[in-house]
């Protein structure tokens, strides 16, 4: 059983990296600030450390703070724990395209891998006053696509991208993605495999969409990619969205998704190494909006329970306005 607590903090988790004074107490520094000059925004964070112990804090450059605005991909690192951050690096740029959902995931040889998705101009999940929906398939000229790229010196260079569209994403959904950070299996009969979690955009008559939740996962170290099945969602109101998975003690997978309609978190389970998924439930005991949250696997020095940590942003909850939680549960 998962036992948790949760309590509030004050972080805003992807734009500001947080510290601990030598008093204990929480302390801020802003990893990106919108650029008056050039009129960037900055949204979508995702964090990792990398085998060095350099954090690398990736995130989408956009022109404004549209979801669709000739995004590209950036990233910062940091060399002394989120203290201060070195210059801004462009790691992808396509013209007026859109690069969305930086997901990124830190391999046991040192290697990191990086996933995003690539919408062309004025093409979105949805139509609208300024966009068209994409179409399903692979081909068009609205079709998205999804890339890969790698850094084995700790973030310092990159790799060109890679496609690997029709591994990750199936002909009939018109995109797929989830930002924040993927994991790589430390235990059991698929220890060694990279998991990335995904929210699918299925297209609806009438140029509406809905979403569907999977897994992508590789046992090559990233170079070829499957899907796992669906995440069922009998019963249940709303859907899953972007999400995170988390690896637990014993070796199940949990996937924790925000929800499109609801105030409470959605998650699913795992026991086969993400190929089949139990039925998504509502979790009440942590709130949540229509917002990204992000869980992670604190293992505790000399500890043999570890720690689940996750951050969720309450900014739209009616029963907390204005705040940000973190709690944890015990890894069982």
């Amino acid at each position: 059983m998962m036992k948790k607590t949760v309590f509030p903090a004050f972080l805003l988790f992807g734009f500001f990296s947080c510290l601990v004074s030598a008093a204990g107490f929480p302390e801020t520094t802003t990893v990106f600030s919108y650029d008056q000059e050039n009129g960037y925004g900055f949204r979508i964070p995702s964090l990792v450390t990398a085998a060095d112990g350099t954090l690398l804090a990736f995130a989408e450059r956009r022109v404004g703070l549209h979801d669709h605005a000739q995004n590209d991909i950036v990233l910062k690192r940091s060399f002394n724990n989120g203290k201060t951050w070195q210059p801004l690096q462009l790691l992808v740029d396509n013209g007026l395209d859109s690069l969305n959902d930086p997901c990124a995931v830190v391999l046991q040889s040192g290697r990191i891998l990086l996933m995003y998705q690539r919408f062309p101009w004025m093409v979105h999940t949805m139509t609208s006053d300024r966009t068209q929906r994409a179409d399903p398939g692979y081909d068009g000229p609205r079709n998205t696509r999804t890339y890969l790229i790698h850094s084995n010196d700790h973030g310092a260079s990159w790799s060109r991208p890679r496609e690997i569209t029709k591994m990750v994403r199936a002909s009939g959904r018109i995109s797929i993605g989830s930002p924040g950070t993927g994991i790589q299996l430390t235990r059991g009969e698929h220890k060694g495999r990279i998991v990335i979690p995904l929210y699918e955009t299925r297209p609806l008559a009438g140029d509406k969409s809905d979403w569907l939740n999977s897994i992508t996962y590789s046992d090559d170290q990233g170079e070829t990619w499957k899907l796992s099945n669906n995440i069922p969602h009998e019963g249940q109101t709303g859907y899953g969205n972007e999400a995170q998975v988390v690896e637990l003690d014993d070796g199940r997978i949990l996937f924790s998704a925000r929800n499109q309609g609801g105030f409470y978190r959605k998650y699913s389970i795992s026991e086969d190494g993400g190929i089949h998924w139990s039925n998504m439930k509502l979790d009440f005991a942590i709130p949540g909006t229509a917002c990204q949250g992000s869980i992670l696997r604190h293992e505790a020095a000399g500890k043999q329970e570890n720690l689940i940590v996750f951050f969720i942003s309450f900014q739209q909850a009616p029963a907390h306005p204005g705040k940000d939680f973190i709690g944890c549960l015990h890894g069982r």
